[in-house]
């Protein structure tokens, strides 16, 4: 699906730059339409099947999946802005820093709410999965580990075409989800197939240095990888009018 509608919506090589720039900004929409769908159902079952199953990866995947929503919700801003022909490239680097930043900060929440509850789960309440229910948690990290590097993969290939950092920062928690995702069936897997009641709290710990390294990343506004700057600026300018 998401290969036809790039075929449909980005031009070949050669053709109009500026053509080409309005082109991926459309396809960039459509993937972060997709992002804000996909992450509100994920969001919601992961929370509501974490609460029921005393699972603190499930309520973490979940959180991680608000963020994301928030992400995505700030770089459909941000597009739409550059969308609308009335952004010069200052105003959209200024958005594009502003959006990181947010969600870096966000990522911080994450860390605190994991190593929170986290001790809470180990050495207060003992709580215990109910691997019944978590059952259904594995279903949801078995789609997500599918689907998240498709989507991640368009985003950094469009990121890369239009220098945006803000697209590239989505791209990398699309990254994050799927590395989520894989220590979300281990650890219930492992909770539900031995009974390791404690397994749960210690694998969302083991998230925590990855989500600081993302954290301090996009704080940080460090360019976007392997995008060239000046290509992206002239192809704004001209669509401008060369201003």
């Amino acid at each position: 699906m998401l290969a036809k509608a790039e075929k449909d919506l980005v031009p070949a090589a050669g053709s109009d730059p500026i053509g080409q720039r309005a082109a991926n900004l459309r396809f960039a929409l459509v993937l972060t339409y997709i992002t804000i769908g996909w992450m509100t159902i994920e969001g919601a079952a992961s929370l509501v099947l974490g609460w029921v199953s005393k699972s603190l990866l499930l309520e973490a995947f979940g959180i991680d999946s608000v963020i994301e929503l928030f992400s995505a919700a700030v770089l459909l801003w941000r597009l739409r802005i550059e969308a609308s022909g009335t952004a010069t490239s200052e105003h959209v680097d200024r958005v594009e820093r502003r959006a990181a930043k947010w969600v870096g900060y966000s990522l911080y929440g994450l860390v605190l709410y994991v190593v929170l509850n986290s001790g809470y789960g180990l050495f207060v309440s003992q709580r215990i999965t109910d691997t019944h229910e978590s059952a259904w948690g594995i279903l949801i990290g078995v789609v997500a580990k599918i689907g998240m590097p498709i989507l991640a993969g368009y985003k950094l290939k469009v990121a890369a075409r239009l220098n945006s950092r803000a697209l590239r920062a989505d791209a990398v928690e699309s990254i994050v989800c799927s590395y989520l995702s894989i220590v979300l069936i281990v650890g219930l897997a492992a909770t539900r197939i031995l009974g390791w009641w404690w397994l749960d709290s210690v694998a969302a710990l083991a998230l925590i240095p990855f989500i600081i390294k993302e954290a301090r990343e996009a704080i940080s506004g460090e360019p976007c990888s392997g995008c060239d700057d000046t290509n992206s600026r002239t192809g704004i300018r001209g669509e401008k009018g060369g201003g």
